[in-house]
């Protein structure tokens, strides 16, 4: 198996430092509002990652972290006239909603930084320690130039970064590239060797990830705006206090644009996942996403998102069969294919042709096309299970069917009907256009002992 190292800017071997067994971390969100269709780009993608290393037979610890401790938390609380806990408390609830909407699995391990505090403390401490970091009126910095390898993930060097470094009203650095780790704070803070403060936000990953996973650890992720100045902090921090490397592969996807600009609630451009999910299903948006490879760019828009919903309705549509669960799917060209597809760098795109491809296979009647489809569409997260209508879909499936049959039916009780009336006077072809339309429109129709109903295709 292969990645792209960020570090490296290499695609290398991926070997884990302790043979089976795989430590990633990835940054989780600053809970303070509602998560967006770039934070759902990051977190499939690394959801993807992680089901393909347990596929592959790893032993995976995930640990995603909730930042609940932060500048705009506190801006939030004070405008809302509410205590810190309870914003971050409700928008990481919502955030949770938004996850398991988008049928993300749970990490193994999912740290709050208001928990992990100590920690943080006890790794500055160190720092101060070993002259890597220094006190200043009640705020703690780290200093930047007694760390050689900065700017090596970002590949800045340290000249252009102090070009446009600069000290703020009220800091106190010895130099204008130190970065704080402890902020002196009497409002909301917490007790600590240099008074009341709060942890800087790259602190916290640093502790959390070492806690949880450990000083070196085989894969860090997040999106690409977080590679300066966060993770390259994270990197300097983490290497100076535990005197050791910090992380194997550096791993980051690639920006959500719309019209060309990356998406951002600063940029005020963002769609927010439960808007989306309005539209557009869990599925969809997952093959939105995995169409593109993971470090690219991608570009939001509806006909993206439209084209996307057909070809979730290809896969979905497949000519289903009874999984067979003691099918060995390993020996088969398909496995083979989704394999290698996945092993160069998770190259998604391929791994979408090979389901495609058993897609076809499957309904041209091939035994057990529908098997390896289903195992393997659920390593990139797909949900085959039956989702229920929206009025939308039944909308869209009545248009059709009255267009099919140039009559006009304004509910599924009037079709229904229209249909048992065929069928009872023998009006066979009637009766299956009605079933070909609907199921051309993502609908199925089935005849039950307690009567006809409906479900998605």
């Amino acid at each position: 198996m292969k990645l792209y190292n960020s570090y490296t800017n290499k695609t290398e071997d991926f070997k884990p430092i302790e043979d089976n067994k795989v430590k990633m971390y990835v940054c989780g969100p600053t809970v303070y509002d509602y998560a967006h269709l770039g934070h759902a780009r990051c977190y499939i993608t690394w959801d993807v990652l992680y089901r393909y290393l347990k596929f592959k037979g790893y032993n995976v610890t995930y640990c995603r972290n909730v930042t609940d401790v932060d500048d705009k938390i506190l801006k939030k609380a004070e405008a809302e006239n509410k205590k810190p806990e309870e914003v971050s408390q409700f928008w990481y609830k919502q955030f949770e909603n938004s996850m398991k909407a988008l049928n993300t699995l749970k990490p193994d391990v999912e740290p709050f930084a208001t928990k992990t505090i100590g920690e943080m403390i006890s790794i500055i401490k160190d720092l101060i320690k070993n002259g890597y970091a220094y006190e200043a009126n009640g705020d703690v910095y780290f200093r930047v130039k007694k760390f050689p390898k900065y700017g090596y993930l970002s590949k800045q060097p340290i000249d252009k970064l102090e070009s446009g470094a600069r000290i703020e009203v009220g800091e106190h650095k010895e130099d204008p590239l130190d970065f704080a780790l402890w902020k002196h704070d009497e409002k909301f803070g917490y007790n600590s060797p240099w008074g009341v403060g709060r942890p800087g936000w790259h602190i916290e990953c640093s502790a959390m990830s070492r806690k949880y996973l450990g000083k070196t650890i085989d894969i860090h992720a997040g999106g690409a705006d977080l590679i300066f100045p966060h993770h390259e902090n994270e990197i300097a921090q983490s290497e100076c206090a535990n005197g050791c490397k910090f992380v194997n592969y550096w791993l980051h996807n690639g920006f959500v644009t719309i019209n060309k600009e990356k998406m951002s609630k600063s940029l005020g451009n963002f769609l927010t996942i439960d808007d989306l999910l309005k539209k557009y299903d869990s599925n969809t948006i997952r093959f939105f996403i995995l169409t593109n490879h993971y470090r690219m760019p991608v570009e939001f828009s509806d006909e993206a998102l439209t084209s996307a919903q057909s070809g979730v309705k290809r896969l979905l549509n497949a000519k289903k069969t009874k999984i067979n669960e003691n099918l060995d799917i390993t020996n088969t060209n398909e496995y083979k294919e989704f394999v290698e597809a996945m092993d160069d760098d998770l190259n998604t795109s391929r791994a979408l042709a090979v389901l495609f491809e058993l897609a076809n296979k499957a309904n041209k009647d091939d035994k057990d096309a529908y098997t390896i489809l289903y195992k393997l569409a659920n390593v990139l997260g797909f949900n085959f299970e039956k989702t229920e209508l929206s009025d939308e879909d039944i909308q869209n499936a009545l248009k059709h069917v009255s267009k099919v049959l140039g009559e006009n039916f304004n509910t599924m009780e009037d079709l229904i009907s229209c249909r048992k009336k065929a069928r009872e006077e023998k009006n066979w072809d009637i009766a299956d256009k009605i079933r070909i339309a609907l199921q051309e429109s993502g609908i199925l129709i089935k005849d039950t002992k307690d009567g006809t109903v409906i479900e998605a295709a």
